[in-house]
């Protein structure tokens, strides 16, 4: 059953170098909070799992915390370019990424089939029975999967709703998962769409209001779009970032 922890006990225990850690969220419900965690607790050599890897990524590339980027877009939502992606791309600063890109398609099939217990999804294979040929990709199976969600109840059953993406493929995927709620509630309110992960399929819940900032989460917070727009001349300078990095992630 989930364990209902702090935050940084979760990354302490659920996250280790060397780690294929997703963290998912599809423009809303993004887990800043449990990135920028990773980022202090000075985790190293990850290999970081998005489907749209946005800042949240750009930022920990920046930090020196990953060598492989598994993805299917990558790009500042509305804003532009990821630039310590391209940095580390274009001059391997802070370090070399190496780079798998799916498209959307494969990225979700992959998950799918990760969460389904099988080694793949169908989506190019000769089929041994009609010679017929389909196309298949390997399952993803993270390490870790991180997401944030609005509610949790006192036994780690946990309820998010609105757009999502493939928060609940991920989880399921994961050997170990954590994930940041707005708060802990005695019980679960039925909300239309909501999705429900039981307790069991969960490792780690951490309370963290506001968890998904400058991204939001339906019913608590706004879209922080003015974040979004400043984050463009901060990652384009290196020494800008890294007192970016130093003030508003280092030091909090």
């Amino acid at each position: 059953m989930a364990e209902i922890v702090s935050l940084a006990d979760a990354v302490a225990a659920a996250i280790h170098d060397g780690d294929a850690v997703a963290m998912e969220g599809f423009t809303h419900l993004i887990p800043f909070a449990a990135g920028h965690e990773v980022i202090r607790q000075g985790r190293h050599d990850l290999t970081l799992i998005r489907m749209t890897p946005d800042v949240i990524y750009d930022q920990l590339i920046g930090a020196g915390c990953a060598s492989k980027l598994v993805f299917s877009w990558g790009g500042n939502p509305g804003a532009g370019s990821l630039h310590r992606f391209r940095d580390a791309i274009e001059n391997g600063w802070p370090a070399p990424l190496e780079t798998e890109e799916h498209s959307h398609a494969g990225m979700v099939n992959r998950y799918v089939a990760g969460a389904s217990g099988i080694p793949f999804a169908v989506r190019r294979v000769t089929c041994p029975f009609t010679g017929e040929s389909l196309a298949a990709v390997a399952a993803l199976r993270p390490d870790v999967a991180v997401i944030h969600a609005q509610r949790a109840d006192r036994t780690g059953n946990v309820q998010l709703w609105g757009i999502t993406g493939v928060q609940k493929e991920a989880v399921l995927a994961a050997r170990r998962s954590i994930v940041t709620v707005e708060e802990i509630v005695a019980e679960l309110i039925p909300q239309p769409g909501a999705i429900v992960l039981p307790g069991w399929t969960v490792g780690y819940v951490a309370p963290v209001p506001g968890g998904a900032h400058p991204s939001y989460a339906l019913g608590y917070s706004s879209r922080d779009n003015d974040y979004y727009v400043a984050w463009t001349a901060i990652s384009r300078d290196r020494e800008r970032f890294r007192q970016w990095l130093a003030t508003e992630v280092l030091a909090a």
